[in-house]
């Protein structure tokens, strides 16, 4: 019989007895291994029983023997390739933990040396970057050989593999496992630009993560846009999410803001940056970097490597960490993993809360001091709150927004004014800005939505609406180019009518109240109002306090709900055509606009109503067709009823349809005196008055008729009837403005 007959046969009873008798099967493997020692069959069976049995020192001893004495054989290989596959693992069960702890029995010097020849076995990037990355977790000391060829690695293999966004398994094993081990590595002496370069691939990638957006189906498609992904899942429900080639666990980055910040510390401190780079805080960074900014002569003494970079990276991170605090809280749909139901977007416009105050009442005599005393006392049920809105201050402008909606206003606001610190010291200096300008066409932040929707506001703020407008555009180009992009319900047209209250705020603020009002309308008209007029608390009408007006500059964070949005295009229509309903030259058709639209915040613009009723007196007539169309406030009504009585001057007002003697005048800004049109040519006064009162014989009747008839609709819906106005009278109110 051959030697190697021998050794199948001692090998084939050995398995035979191992059920049966696994004490006898090992004496016929030791027997068989004395005889042979050469032989890897006896060696391979011995360790399957040991490994079977789950004798961790046993089957790590022999796995050691095989490794030594077989290097070349692929069983060995396919062996070590299981254990490492485990040693990678986040498994928890039994066979794994088993694994794990056989290849703890070997020695220190045979688990680095097997590591690094199953590194050469692997021809898979990702897998072969994993197995390296566990050779330079369990051995610090092969990171100064290893640890700077594995990072460049993955990140060629990401350029290779065109990923399409930083969030993907290249980037991730960078950033959250490789970086932390070289840079933490004291014997390395790296090059401060190569720890900057990292220091900012570190930074794109957790800006990308925290800002990812959410999507249907568990789905993201890929886009370079700071918050979408090439190929994860997610369940929004909850919220799972998974980078292709890794496990869902690995996938999770816990605390990433905290995490760039410990990079951010070592970083700085390896390059000699000045200041406390120990310091945990990112305000505190921004401060610190406005600071070095002082000392600007030292600072391009410098040759602009150290305290330039410091300045232009630590600003940059604080940029979009407040930018992004500021826009996840005015816009949380964008972002997966917050609840884009607690809270809708929110929308900085024009603050109109002074559009009822600013003009001074002069009343003479007792005029009208019924109406006056009735009013004053509704009034004094409704400004009584010491409450005031939410405000935030900046450089002469204050942002008001009301408490009770935005429970964390002051740490949004705060995060503004963070963001906005940040950007104009990155603009501060011609150095600084082109450093930084380059970063941002590195990361294609002109992709990000979520930082165009920051930056429209910021130049909002800064009152340079012109840009605003064309940022505003921008943003729609963006938005269009991610229209493949799922979107939660409704999320389109909230954009769509964030866009529009946005760009109708700039033109009214740019003076453009035709441009203004044609946005207003269009939003309106997509519009349903509610079935119920909103309840106002007292502190949503408490605008003032303390007699103080509010600067006209001031603005406001609007809730994007119709039940915020119609009164606010109510509002801005009232301010666009109340210049015109006060001028000196008489249009009663604007001054109509006004009185129908002073209706819904009644009785906050009763002063103002009773400025127009001033006006009206002065014009000693009035003419406006859809006043009992329109006008339901009984209040008003009784107060235009007073006009017609001997005590109310017996003004001639001109309120119904077609009403007999009046022709109306193409063009009541000009002034002229309708009753001057009728009466050319009419050479007497006496025969003025024969024609007139010919004519208007019933238009008293008709007129008491018709206010009857309109105090019975005093109860209906106030948003419905303004919505009808809107939309029924577009036409008339956008040609009413110039």
């Amino acid at each position: 019989m051959s030697a190697q007959k021998d050794c199948e046969f001692l090998v084939k009873r050995a398995r035979e007895l191992v059920s049966e008798d696994p004490c006898a099967a090992k004496a016929w493997l030791i027997t068989a291994r004395t005889l042979y020692p050469a032989d890897f069959n006896i060696q391979y069976e011995m360790y399957n029983i040991e490994r079977n049995s789950e004798k961790t020192t046993c089957a790590g001893r022999l796995l050691y023997d095989m490794f030594m004495n077989f290097p070349d054989q692929p069983i060995v290989w396919r062996e070590i390739s299981v254990i490492t596959a485990a040693l990678r693992s986040d498994s928890q069960d039994k066979h794994s933990q088993f694994l794990r702890g056989l290849f703890e029995t070997l020695p220190g010097r045979i688990q680095c040396e097997m590591l690094l020849k199953a590194t050469e076995q692997c021809f898979n990037t990702l897998e072969k970057a994993e197995m390296l990355l566990l050779l330079l977790k369990r051995f610090p000391e092969s990171v100064v050989q290893h640890g700077v060829s594995l990072g460049e690695t993955l990140l060629e293999a990401e350029a290779s593999e065109n990923m399409e966004t930083p969030v993907n398994c290249f980037r991730k094993l960078f950033v959250c496992d490789v970086l932390p081990l070289v840079i933490n590595n004291m014997d390395m002496r790296l090059p401060v630009t190569l720890m900057q370069k990292y220091m900012l691939k570190a930074a794109e990638f957790y800006i990308c993560y925290v800002t990812r957006g959410p999507s249907q189906d568990g789905q993201m498609h890929g886009s370079q846009d700071g918050g979408s992904l090439k190929s994860p899942s997610v369940s929004r429900g909850s919220q799972r999410y998974v980078i292709d080639g890794l496990s869902e666990k690995s996938s999770v980055v816990t605390e990433p803001w905290e995490k760039l910040l410990d990079i951010l510390t070592v970083v700085g401190a390896r390059c000699e940056w000045q200041g406390d780079v120990g310091q945990r805080s990112f305000v505190d960074m921004l401060q610190r970097v406005k600071e070095l900014c002082r000392y600007r002569p030292a600072l391009e003494a410098d040759g602009r490597s150290r305290g330039w970079s410091q300045v232009v990276i630590c600003a940059t991170l604080v940029l979009f960490r407040s930018a992004f605090l500021y826009v996840s809280s005015v816009q949380p749909a964008l972002f997966q993993g917050l609840n884009a139901l607690s809270s809708g977007p929110w929308i900085l416009v024009e603050d109109l809360s002074s559009v009822y105050m600013d003009i001074e009442v002069e009343r003479g005599a007792v005029k009208h001091s019924h109406k006056k005393r009735k009013l004053a006392e509704g009034r004094e049920k409704t400004v009584s709150s010491d409450d005031e809105d939410g405000l935030g201050k900046g450089r002469g402008r204050l942002i008001m927004v009301n408490k009770t909606e935005m429970p964390g206003w002051s740490e949004t606001l705060e995060s503004f004014c963070t963001a906005r610190e940040s950007w104009e010291l990155l603009h501060s200096h011609d150095g600084l800005e082109s450093e930084f300008k380059k970063i941002c066409a590195s990361w294609k932040t002109e992709n990000w939505l979520w930082f165009r929707i920051f930056l429209t506001d910021m130049i909002i703020y800064q009152g340079q609406y012109r840009k605003a407008l064309s940022s505003l555009h921008q943003m729609a180009s963006v938005q269009q180019s991610q229209l493949g992009l799922p979107s939660p319900s409704g999320q389109t047209s909230l954009e769509q009518h964030r866009a529009l209250i946005q760009q109708a705020s700039c033109h009214y603020a740019l003076g453009e109240h035709r441009m203004a009002c044609e946005k207003l309308l269009d939003l309106v008209s997509g519009l349903i109002p509610p079935n119920q007029e909103p309840a106002r608390s007292t502190e949503d009408q408490c605008k003032v306090r303390g007699g103080k007006l509010r600067k006209a500059n001031d603005l406001r964070l609007l809730p994007c709900t119709s039940k915020a949005i119609v009164p606010f295009c109510l509002q801005m229509m009232l301010a666009c055509f109340k210049p015109r309903a006060f001028a000196d030259n008489r249009d009663d058709l604007s001054l109509g606009h006004v009185v129908v639209l002073l209706q819904y915040d009644w009785p906050q613009g009763e002063m103002l109503f009773l400025k127009a009723v001033d006006k009206i007196c002065q014009q000693g007539a009035f003419q406006y067709e859809n006043f009992f169309n329109y006008v339901t406030n009984i209040d008003m009504l009784e107060e235009f009823a007073y006009l017609r009585t001997p005590e109310g001057g017996r003004i001639q007002l001109e309120l119904l349809p077609n009403q007999g003697m009046l022709i109306k005048n193409p063009n009541p800004a000009l002034g002229v005196d309708l009753n001057t049109l009728l009466l050319q040519g009419v050479q007497t006064m006496d025969r003025h008055h024969t024609v007139t009162r010919g004519i208007t014989k019933g238009v008293k009747e008709d007129f008491r008729l018709a206010m009857e008839r309109q105090v019975s609709r005093c109860g209906e819906n106030l948003l419905s009837v303004l919505h009808r106005f809107c939309i029924n009278e577009k036409i008339i109110i956008i040609q009413s403005l110039p």
